[in-house]
Protein backbone atom coordinates (compact mmCIF):
# COMPACT_ATOMS: atom_id res chain seq x y z
CA UNK A 1 0.00 0.00 0.00
CA UNK A 2 1.25 3.45 -0.89
CA UNK A 3 1.98 5.64 2.13
CA UNK A 4 2.55 9.37 2.21
CA UNK A 5 5.26 10.93 4.35
CA UNK A 6 4.57 10.89 8.10
CA UNK A 7 3.63 14.58 7.94
CA UNK A 8 0.28 13.51 6.45
CA UNK A 9 -1.09 11.03 9.03
CA UNK A 10 -4.56 10.79 7.45
CA UNK A 11 -3.14 9.29 4.25
CA UNK A 12 -1.23 6.63 6.18
CA UNK A 13 -4.49 5.04 7.39
CA UNK A 14 -6.72 5.74 4.40
CA UNK A 15 -7.03 3.59 1.29
CA UNK A 16 -7.32 5.47 -1.98
CA UNK A 17 -9.84 3.63 -4.17
CA UNK A 18 -10.84 4.28 -7.78
CA UNK A 19 -13.90 2.83 -9.51
CA UNK A 20 -13.77 1.84 -13.19
CA UNK A 21 -17.02 0.95 -14.96
CA UNK A 22 -18.35 0.88 -18.49
CA UNK A 23 -21.41 2.94 -17.56
CA UNK A 24 -21.58 6.02 -15.30
CA UNK A 25 -24.57 4.76 -13.31
CA UNK A 26 -22.70 1.68 -12.04
CA UNK A 27 -19.68 3.79 -11.21
CA UNK A 28 -21.69 6.42 -9.36
CA UNK A 29 -23.64 3.80 -7.42
CA UNK A 30 -20.49 2.02 -6.27
CA UNK A 31 -18.80 5.26 -5.29
CA UNK A 32 -21.84 6.32 -3.27
CA UNK A 33 -21.58 3.14 -1.17
CA UNK A 34 -18.00 4.00 -0.28
CA UNK A 35 -18.15 7.75 0.31
CA UNK A 36 -18.92 7.44 4.01
CA UNK A 37 -16.77 4.35 4.57
CA UNK A 38 -14.15 4.86 7.28
CA UNK A 39 -10.58 4.42 6.07
CA UNK A 40 -11.54 4.62 2.38
CA UNK A 41 -11.33 7.63 0.10
CA UNK A 42 -12.73 7.41 -3.43
CA UNK A 43 -10.91 9.26 -6.20
CA UNK A 44 -11.89 10.21 -9.71
CA UNK A 45 -8.67 9.18 -11.46
CA UNK A 46 -6.41 6.13 -11.27
CA UNK A 47 -2.84 7.08 -10.38
CA UNK A 48 -0.24 4.32 -10.57
CA UNK A 49 1.81 4.13 -7.40
CA UNK A 50 -0.77 6.08 -5.44
CA UNK A 51 -4.18 4.47 -5.95
CA UNK A 52 -4.27 1.55 -3.53
CA UNK A 53 -7.15 -0.41 -5.07
CA UNK A 54 -9.07 -0.16 -8.34
CA UNK A 55 -12.52 -1.75 -8.48
CA UNK A 56 -13.70 -2.80 -11.93
CA UNK A 57 -17.51 -2.95 -12.16
CA UNK A 58 -19.00 -5.14 -14.90
CA UNK A 59 -22.10 -7.13 -15.82
CA UNK A 60 -19.94 -10.11 -16.84
CA UNK A 61 -16.33 -10.92 -17.63
CA UNK A 62 -15.83 -10.52 -21.36
CA UNK A 63 -12.88 -9.62 -23.55
CA UNK A 64 -13.30 -5.90 -22.92
CA UNK A 65 -13.26 -6.37 -19.14
CA UNK A 66 -10.14 -8.54 -19.20
CA UNK A 67 -8.40 -6.00 -21.47
CA UNK A 68 -9.27 -3.26 -18.98
CA UNK A 69 -7.89 -5.27 -16.06
CA UNK A 70 -4.66 -6.08 -17.91
CA UNK A 71 -4.24 -2.43 -18.91
CA UNK A 72 -4.53 -1.41 -15.25
CA UNK A 73 -1.92 -3.97 -14.22
CA UNK A 74 0.44 -2.94 -17.02
CA UNK A 75 -0.06 0.68 -15.98
CA UNK A 76 1.31 -0.04 -12.52
CA UNK A 77 -1.86 -0.80 -10.53
CA UNK A 78 -1.03 -3.71 -8.23
CA UNK A 79 -4.42 -4.34 -6.60
CA UNK A 80 -7.55 -4.83 -8.71
CA UNK A 81 -10.92 -6.02 -7.45
CA UNK A 82 -13.90 -7.10 -9.55
CA UNK A 83 -17.54 -6.31 -8.82
CA UNK A 84 -19.55 -8.41 -11.25
CA UNK A 85 -23.20 -9.27 -11.83
CA UNK A 86 -22.76 -12.64 -13.59
CA UNK A 87 -19.76 -14.91 -13.49
CA UNK A 88 -19.39 -18.35 -15.05
CA UNK A 89 -16.39 -20.67 -14.72
CA UNK A 90 -14.70 -19.38 -17.85
CA UNK A 91 -15.14 -15.78 -16.75
CA UNK A 92 -13.78 -16.53 -13.29
CA UNK A 93 -10.61 -18.07 -14.69
CA UNK A 94 -10.21 -15.23 -17.21
CA UNK A 95 -10.51 -12.63 -14.44
CA UNK A 96 -7.90 -14.35 -12.29
CA UNK A 97 -5.55 -14.74 -15.26
CA UNK A 98 -5.96 -11.04 -16.07
CA UNK A 99 -4.80 -10.09 -12.58
CA UNK A 100 -7.84 -9.69 -10.34
CA UNK A 101 -7.12 -10.10 -6.62
CA UNK A 102 -10.68 -10.16 -5.32
CA UNK A 103 -14.18 -10.84 -6.64
CA UNK A 104 -17.56 -9.82 -5.25
CA UNK A 105 -20.96 -10.41 -6.83
CA UNK A 106 -23.00 -7.27 -7.31
CA UNK A 107 -25.95 -8.98 -5.65
CA UNK A 108 -23.83 -9.35 -2.50
CA UNK A 109 -22.33 -5.88 -2.68
CA UNK A 110 -23.53 -4.34 0.55
CA UNK A 111 -21.41 -1.45 1.76
CA UNK A 112 -19.88 -3.72 4.39
CA UNK A 113 -19.02 -6.51 1.96
CA UNK A 114 -17.56 -4.05 -0.50
CA UNK A 115 -15.36 -2.49 2.18
CA UNK A 116 -14.20 -5.93 3.33
CA UNK A 117 -13.27 -6.91 -0.21
CA UNK A 118 -11.33 -3.68 -0.74
CA UNK A 119 -9.36 -4.09 2.48
CA UNK A 120 -8.52 -7.72 1.69
CA UNK A 121 -7.35 -6.81 -1.82
CA UNK A 122 -5.29 -3.89 -0.49
CA UNK A 123 -3.51 -6.21 1.94
CA UNK A 124 -2.69 -8.68 -0.83
CA UNK A 125 -4.86 -11.39 0.70
CA UNK A 126 -7.28 -11.86 -2.18
CA UNK A 127 -10.90 -12.78 -1.65
CA UNK A 128 -13.55 -14.89 -3.39
CA UNK A 129 -17.02 -16.04 -2.35
CA UNK A 130 -16.69 -19.61 -1.02
CA UNK A 131 -18.51 -21.22 -3.95
CA UNK A 132 -16.32 -19.37 -6.46
CA UNK A 133 -13.19 -20.49 -4.65
CA UNK A 134 -14.29 -24.11 -4.97
CA UNK A 135 -15.02 -23.65 -8.67
CA UNK A 136 -11.64 -22.02 -9.24
CA UNK A 137 -9.83 -24.87 -7.52
CA UNK A 138 -11.73 -27.37 -9.68
CA UNK A 139 -10.66 -25.51 -12.80
CA UNK A 140 -7.04 -25.41 -11.67
CA UNK A 141 -7.11 -29.16 -11.09
CA UNK A 142 -8.58 -29.79 -14.54
CA UNK A 143 -5.96 -27.55 -16.13
CA UNK A 144 -3.18 -29.54 -14.50
CA UNK A 145 -4.67 -32.93 -15.39
CA UNK A 146 -5.89 -32.21 -18.91
CA UNK A 147 -3.45 -29.63 -20.28
CA UNK A 148 -0.19 -29.50 -18.34
CA UNK A 149 0.35 -33.09 -17.20
CA UNK A 150 0.01 -34.65 -20.71
CA UNK A 151 2.81 -32.29 -21.81
CA UNK A 152 5.02 -33.10 -18.86
CA UNK A 153 4.55 -29.60 -17.43
CA UNK A 154 3.61 -28.28 -14.02
CA UNK A 155 2.32 -24.90 -12.86
CA UNK A 156 5.93 -23.85 -12.45
CA UNK A 157 6.11 -23.71 -16.26
CA UNK A 158 8.89 -26.29 -16.51
CA UNK A 159 8.91 -30.07 -16.77
CA UNK A 160 11.04 -32.19 -14.43
CA UNK A 161 13.40 -32.93 -17.32
CA UNK A 162 13.83 -29.22 -18.00
CA UNK A 163 14.51 -28.52 -14.33
CA UNK A 164 17.22 -31.22 -14.27
CA UNK A 165 18.92 -29.69 -17.30
CA UNK A 166 18.85 -26.16 -15.88
CA UNK A 167 20.11 -27.37 -12.51
CA UNK A 168 23.18 -28.93 -14.14
CA UNK A 169 23.78 -25.83 -16.27
CA UNK A 170 23.60 -23.75 -13.08
CA UNK A 171 26.32 -26.03 -11.64
CA UNK A 172 28.63 -24.91 -14.45
CA UNK A 173 28.29 -27.79 -16.90
CA UNK A 174 28.18 -27.17 -20.63
CA UNK A 175 25.58 -28.82 -22.85
CA UNK A 176 27.83 -31.77 -23.71
CA UNK A 177 28.50 -32.47 -20.02
CA UNK A 178 24.79 -32.20 -19.22
CA UNK A 179 24.06 -34.70 -21.97
CA UNK A 180 26.54 -37.19 -20.58
CA UNK A 181 25.21 -36.77 -17.06
CA UNK A 182 21.57 -37.34 -18.11
CA UNK A 183 22.30 -39.81 -20.94
CA UNK A 184 20.99 -37.39 -23.58
CA UNK A 185 22.67 -36.33 -26.78
CA UNK A 186 24.05 -32.80 -26.79
CA UNK A 187 21.50 -31.93 -29.47
CA UNK A 188 18.68 -33.07 -27.15
CA UNK A 189 20.01 -30.83 -24.38
CA UNK A 190 20.22 -27.86 -26.76
CA UNK A 191 16.66 -28.55 -27.93
CA UNK A 192 15.44 -28.63 -24.33
CA UNK A 193 17.09 -25.29 -23.61
CA UNK A 194 15.68 -23.85 -26.83
CA UNK A 195 12.17 -25.00 -25.88
CA UNK A 196 12.50 -23.33 -22.47
CA UNK A 197 13.77 -20.02 -23.81
CA UNK A 198 11.16 -19.90 -26.59
CA UNK A 199 8.19 -20.81 -24.40
CA UNK A 200 9.11 -18.45 -21.56
CA UNK A 201 10.44 -15.71 -23.87
CA UNK A 202 13.93 -15.80 -22.35
CA UNK A 203 17.01 -14.52 -24.16
CA UNK A 204 19.42 -17.43 -23.77
CA UNK A 205 20.38 -20.32 -21.51
CA UNK A 206 21.96 -17.97 -18.95
CA UNK A 207 18.69 -16.08 -18.75
CA UNK A 208 16.86 -19.42 -18.39
CA UNK A 209 19.07 -20.45 -15.47
CA UNK A 210 18.57 -17.04 -13.83
CA UNK A 211 14.80 -17.36 -14.30
CA UNK A 212 14.76 -20.82 -12.69
CA UNK A 213 16.78 -19.59 -9.72
CA UNK A 214 14.58 -16.53 -9.27
CA UNK A 215 11.44 -18.66 -9.36
CA UNK A 216 12.90 -21.07 -6.81
CA UNK A 217 12.89 -23.99 -9.23
CA UNK A 218 16.54 -24.91 -8.76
Amino acid sequence: MYLMEPSDPTRATTLEVAIVAADPVSRAGTMSQLRAAPGIRTVEEVTAGRTDVVIVVADEVDEEVTRRIRALRRGGVERVGLLVARLDDQGLLAAVEAGVSGVLRRGDATAGNLRSMIRAVAQGEGTLPPDLLGRLLDQVGRLQRQVLAPRGLTFRGLSEREVRVLRLLADGMDTAEVGRELFYSERTVKNIVHDITSRLELRNRTHAVAYAIKQGLI
